[in-house]
């Protein structure tokens, strides 16, 4: 059992102060006593009802306060969701997010929620949700459907949170976290680099996550994806090599946590994402989308992934069900095939 060690910041600013070469060695090293370093997890995120929320977070194009030219959707039907994890899963997904823009889910809305959790761990995938706050009840009927994590990202430090929010307070999505992590469902919560943030604030995010009870099993990492109609369109662009110490960062202080490369890496070169890997990310988002926002192309991932000699991670079901994912490895891993560069669509 690894013991979490209680950081202050001061630790994580002299963290963020270190050489870069340096953080990234000793990332890598931690990553390496946790992880196989040659194994990155592929999960897909889906929108289940896009747009329309209330909340008022200055990055998000699905806010119904800023015209983005989004169009608000129906919550999909039950079908229609499962239809994309099978094509997620197919695609060489081992895990499948579902969001939905609300500020919490309602309660006629409960079944329809574990229905769908039901119907995706039935295909062998990992499962995980963001829907806005959780109430006890709400927690535990996920729980009990099978969900293994729930997502909700404290965005970034406490100070420089009411910045960017203000229709939910910080202690909000602490509760909400505390209700997942006590109905049984694994925590993941992360945050967004790019916001107009310090430094600081950087290190007060990866410090908040830390210092939980039981540090987050998944932490998400995003880069400010920049939407034309929201209050942060014009926000100056994120330096890669910041971006990079805060994935080495984040590994370094949750050593057992999945470190996940979510938004924005439509705008990340290959070397930059190269790097990133390097610090400690072992997991990506695949497909064309997260929620509304551009991701790369599937065959673009599949490529990258045969330069760094990098393997899809295996799905945790029974024997004989690894067949699509098999078949997704040794494309990947064989040059020069016809199949290799459609592997996506296998």
């Amino acid at each position: 059992m690894v013991r979490h060690p209680r950081w202050s910041l001061s630790q994580v600013t002299e963290l963020f102060e270190k050489p870069l070469l340096e953080l990234l060695f000793e990332a890598q090293q931690i990553h390496r006593q946790h992880f196989d370093p040659q194994q990155v997890q592929v999960s897909t995120l889906l929108s289940i009802k896009t747009g329309a929320c209330p909340e008022d977070c200055k990055y998000c194009p699905q806010s119904s306060r800023y015209k983005t030219g989004l169009e608000a959707e129906r919550l999909m039907e039950v079908e229609q969701v499962l239809e994309s994890a099978r094509k997620a899963k197919n695609a060489g997904s081992t895990r499948f997010c579902m969001g939905a823009a609300w500020k919490n889910p309602r309660e006629r809305d409960m079944p329809y929620l574990e229905q769908i959790v039901q119907g995706v761990k039935a295909m062998g995938l990992e499962t995980c949700m963001t829907l806005g706050m959780l109430n006890e009840s709400q927690a535990q009927r996920l729980a009990n459907a099978g969900l293994d994590y729930y997502n909700h990202n404290l965005d970034t430090s406490p100070e420089f949170y009411g910045n960017i929010i203000t229709t939910r307070t910080y202690q909000e999505r602490l509760d909400t976290l505390e209700k997942v992590r006590e109905a049984g469902i694994k925590v993941c919560s992360g945050g967004i680099v790019g916001l107009g943030e310090t430094v600081n604030d950087r290190a007060g995010l990866l410090l908040q996550l830390a210092n939980l009870p039981t540090p987050p099993e998944s932490v998400p990492i995003n880069m400010l994806v920049k939407v034309k109609g929201t209050p942060l369109a014009d926000n100056d662009d994120v330096d890669a090599f910041d971006f990079i110490r805060t994935i080495a960062v984040a590994r370094i202080m949750m050593p057992t946590s999945y470190v996940r490369l979510s938004a924005g890496r439509e705008q990340m070169n290959e070397q930059t994402q190269a790097m990133c890997f390097m610090a400690g990310a072992n997991s990506i988002f695949y497909g064309c989308k997260l929620l509304t926002t551009p991701n790369p192309a599937e065959d673009k991932d599949l490529q990258l992934f045969r330069k760094l000699g990098l393997n899809p991670q295996q799905t945790r079901v029974l024997a004989g069900d690894n067949e699509q994912q098999q078949r997704l490895e040794q494309t990947l891993m064989t040059p020069d095939t016809d199949d290799y560069y459609n592997a996506a669509a296998l």
